[in-house]
């Protein structure tokens, strides 16, 4: 199994195409974005080439490849109005495996070493992110890449009839 990590520079209508699966999977749904009620959460969404340029304005995007075929993204933003922890030089991160076949085998955990080394290179040194109350494994894998635990924002994200806390976590590089 070999993983590649691509960095986008010029979204296609085929990378579009595997974006608006993955953001409408009922299985990624509640774990990709948040939700404040059922509606929300059976809310289907479309997204465009012309969304992934605005994206790339803003954001660092990557692809994840496994044996040349797409599994997942990632990306990162720096000092977005969303942080936690508002420390000038931030990275804000996040990764999703969206082909089932990618998911419990450690390419999470090697995208997102590559993600670090990455945005170490680019000069910032600080990394934060959310991660849903009950996404455990998510949960488990930041903190065995050395993330702690900085505070949590309470009903954040609808899911399975109540309301979760996103965990908010950080990192120094």
């Amino acid at each position: 199994m070999k993983t590649e990590i691509v960095q986008l520079t010029k979204p296609t209508a085929q990378f579009v195409e595997v974006l608006n699966r993955w953001e409408n999977d009922r299985e990624l749904i509640p774990l990709i974005r948040p939700n404040k009620s059922q509606e929300e959460l059976d809310r289907r969404e479309t997204i465009t080439l012309e969304r992934i340029r605005d994206r790339l304005e803003y954001q660092q995007i990557f692809q994840i490849f496994v044996n040349h075929d797409i599994i997942g993204e990632m990306n990162y933003m720096v000092d977005p109005p969303h942080l936690y922890k508002q420390e000038s030089g931030t990275a804000w991160i996040g990764i999703t495996i969206g082909e089932p076949e990618g998911r419990g085998k450690g390419i999470g955990f090697e995208a997102i070493q590559y993600l670090e080394e990455h945005i170490y290179q680019q000069g910032f040194n600080r990394i934060e992110l959310g991660v849903f109350e009950f996404n455990t494994n998510a949960y488990k894998l930041y903190q065995k890449l050395g993330y702690e635990e900085i505070g949590r924002l309470e009903d954040f994200t609808y899911w399975n009839g109540k309301m979760w806390s996103d965990i908010r976590m950080e990192k120094y590089l």
